[in-house]
């Protein structure tokens, strides 16, 4: 999956041809030419035709040798979003199975949220309940992430760190979970690229420095390792393995550690072809070179969730420095490059079915994503399940008789216990770890033994074990066991609450209790039925204060609209005076209103060239602000919105306030070197501020009084062709 190299069509079709037949090529073929006619005039921020883009995610999942229906959809993984081509033309066009996987990728967008946070978590628990019904809805999902990280370079600074941050916490660990180790790391190392520019070209500088001399350190420890194979005939091929840029960056801030304390760096991965090789090779590393204690991992008499087999030793290696050695058979590899996506890849002419579980259902985890979202009621509640049960550190547990279950970090034996059944959670009177009686909150760690203790007298469970649990299936599991009890006495008794809460926040409860309200809070949480949701309160599977919030929503944001509005525009009409700073001293022009206040925000510093608006403040006029600026993204800012115009936007008369952030690795001369490229423009510098750290990287701001836009552009240009500087950002207060 070369980074650079960008795929036509034809490529992607050819290398499909390789591994398909001639009836699935001309399938994928025709659903290319789909999707360059539904696309046809779009294009991306960077200036490309937009077809370009489920070109390369076509060609990802073609590199997987995944199958046609997959491809084809990736081809056409945006139609449904972005062009007027619906879900039933795709079924009527292709097959139900396409249509089902692009619709499984497609977001939520002809539906209103209160927040952006809360329309992506909308977005993510659609994706993953598709992903729980059919695998590949995610293999398609990874890939458009993966090509869209590639090509992040060509969105504003926030919008890089927002998907930047999404990536790392929802679709990294989910590749992770997968087994995709290919996909994962470069996922990874964009996103940090992105987060912590500074840190990443840092450790790139310095792997750059030493990466001679640890090639000729891999090349002689494999001329050993190589010559004690020929002495008892195992064939082996050799490689460095490379360590992946995220992964020593989260060691130097976990661990608190600098970069010459990190020590796998070096590391050799050996592939045989068989089992009994792999222990057989682990034999002669260990006679060559002293095994570190506590450091040798064997996943193939224990595989990781994510189906990951391999032998993993650090020894003392030549020169006195540790060494970390992988060992795993050609099959291994495939699988540990690839996870999940190895089962699915089409070989052999064979048709997977996509509702059968994968390696004897080592993958069921997947599934349990359905059960979730229909137990819980709230799609951003539902993502922090996903986060704790799928994507935290695990750890590996005992049952007496030695099977292994896994659980997140922080599970008590309840956790354990409604993971094996339902009932056994519910029957719960204790638990015996390693032998011991142990109270139910005791934190399970990894390698414990854990006998769970029952009684069919036992009364059920306690509404502390929602707190105590870690889980959201024993979480769910619990709130189901009380939402069947007593379900009558619950609707009266939610009912009551919820009114209560009603007239507690100054509100009519006949004004609220609206049908339409109802019906709203009813569908926000995932109720079936009015009954179902007064229960949920009366169970207390959830509380009355966010049904209430969210019955009153509309009352409170229409109440709080007309009061701020009414202020504000009282406000600025009274200050509006035809004095000195007026619309003509900022350069900008109210549309249809004279002698009004404007100012320039300080939070964003517009020029002439920025695309503004006006926002109507509180008692200080009208402030422009450039239209990407965080601070008027909110629902709120969008009523005081005014539209604004720059009288000319290649003024040379006036000057702007401009920082600017430049970030590079430190060496003498460099700040020299900064000022005098923006001296050679004729550019004003107001304020200079730099400094440097133990790491050495330079951080440089500097103020500067620009005309324009294209003014500005220059002098950015300019100074990104210093040598050592590596990012140069407009940067907001």
């Amino acid at each position: 999956m070369a980074r650079e190299n960008i795929l036509t069509a034809e490529d992607v079709i050819k290398q499909a041809s390789m591994y398909l037949s001639e009836k699935d090529t001309a399938f994928i073929r025709r659903a290319y030419e789909f999707a360059q006619e539904a696309h046809e005039g779009q294009f991306r921020k960077s200036g490309e035709p937009y077809i370009i883009h489920p070109i390369q995610v076509a060609g990802i999942l073609v590199h997987l040798e995944l199958d046609p229906e997959t491809i084809a959809s990736g081809f056409l993984h945006d139609v449904v979003e972005d062009t007027n081509v619906t879900v039933e033309q795709l079924e009527e066009t292709f097959n139900k199975e396409v249509a089902m996987l692009v619709d499984g990728v497609s977001k939520l967008g002809k539906i209103k949220y209160k927040s952006k946070e809360e329309q992506q978590a909308e977005n993510h628990r659609k994706m993953f309940v598709a992903m729980a019904k059919d695998i590949r809805v995610i293999l398609i999902k990874l890939a458009d992430r993966l090509h869209n990280m590639r090509t992040l370079k060509h969105l504003p600074p926030e919008k890089q760190r927002r998907i930047s941050n999404e990536t790392l916490e929802i679709f990294s660990p989910l590749a992770h979970r997968l087994g995709i180790s290919t996909i994962k790391w470069e996922l990874e190392d964009t996103a940090l690229r992105y987060l912590n520019p500074q840190q990443y070209y840092r450790i790139v500088h310095l792997m750059k420095q030493k990466r001679e001399e640890r090639v000729h350190y891999l090349d002689d420890v494999m001329q050993e390792v190589q010559k004690q194979l020929d002495e008892v005939n195992i064939k082996a091929d050799f490689s460095g393995r490379p360590k992946h840029l995220y992964s020593i960056y989260r060691k130097m801030v976990l661990q608190n550690k600098q970069f010459n304390e990190i020590y796998d760096l070096l590391a050799v991965r050996i592939l045989v072809n068989s089992i009994k090789d792999c222990y057989a090779v682990l034999g002669i590393i260990h006679t060559c070179w002293k095994p570190m204690p506590g450091r040798f991992k064997d996943y193939i008499a224990m595989p990781k969730p994510n189906l990951y087999q391999s032998l993993h030793t650090t020894v003392i290696g030549p020169k006195g420095a540790p060494l970390e050695v992988q060992i795993r058979t050609h099959d291994m590899h495939q699988l540990a490059e690839y996870g999940v996506a190895a089962h699915w890849a089409y070989k052999e002419g064979k048709r997977l079915d996509p509702n059968k579980q994968t390696s004897d259902e080592k993958l069921s985890w997947f599934r349990e994503i359905l059960e979730w979202q229909n137990e819980t009621h709230d799609a951003e509640e539902f993502m922090e399940s996903l986060k704790v049960d799928l994507f935290s550190d695990m750890v590996y547990v005992f049952t007496p008789k030695g099977d292994v279950i896994e659980l997140p970090s922080g599970s008590v034996p309840l956790d354990f216990a409604y993971k094996i059944h339902t009932e056994i959670g519910n029957q719960t009177i204790g638990a015996r770890v390693n032998g011991k009686m142990e109270p139910l909150d005791y934190e399970l760690k990894t390698g414990d033994i854990v006998e769970v203790m029952t009684s069919k007298h036992s009364y059920g469970p306690s509404q502390d074990w929602i707190k105590l649990t870690q889980t959201s299936q024993a979480k769910n599991k619990i709130k189901q066991f009380f939402k069947k009890q007593r379900r009558d006495e619950n609707v009266i008794k939610g009912r009551e609450l919820i009114e209560k809460e009603i007239r507690n926040n100054g509100f009519e409860v006949k004004d609220v209790l609206t049908q339409e309200n109802i019906k709203r809070a009813a569908e926000k949480f995932n109720f079936t039925s009015e009954e179902d949701l007064y229960a949920a309160v009366g169970y207390q599977g959830i509380t009355a204060a966010q049904i209430t919030t969210r019955l009153t929503e509309n009352i409170r944001k229409q109440q709080q609209r007309d009061q701020d509005l009414q202020q504000s525009l009282e406000g600025v009409r009274s200050e509006a005076k035809p004095t000195s700073r007026t619309k003509r001293d900022s350069g900008v022009r109210v549309s249809g209103v004279d002698n009004l206040l404007v100012r320039l925000s300080k939070c964003c510093t517009p020029v002439p060239g920025d695309q503004i608006v006006g926002y109507i403040t509180k008692g200080r006029g009208v402030s422009v602000h450039r239209t990407d600026c965080p601070n008027i993204q909110t629902d709120e800012a969008k009523d005081r919105i005014l539209d604004v115009e720059w009288e000319h936007e290649d003024n040379t008369s006036k000057q702007y306030h401009v920082d600017l952030e430049i970030s590079g690795f430190d060496r003498r001369g460099l700040l020299n070197e900064v000022l005098q490229v923006v001296n050679e423009t004729k550019t004003n510098i107001i304020a200079v501020d730099g400094k440097s750290d133990r790491n050495k990287m330079a951080l440089i701001h500097i103020t500067i009084l620009i005309h324009n836009l294209s003014h500005l552009r220059r002098i950015v240009d300019r100074l990104k062709q210093i040598q050592d500087v590596y990012t140069v950002t407009r940067m907001l207060q």
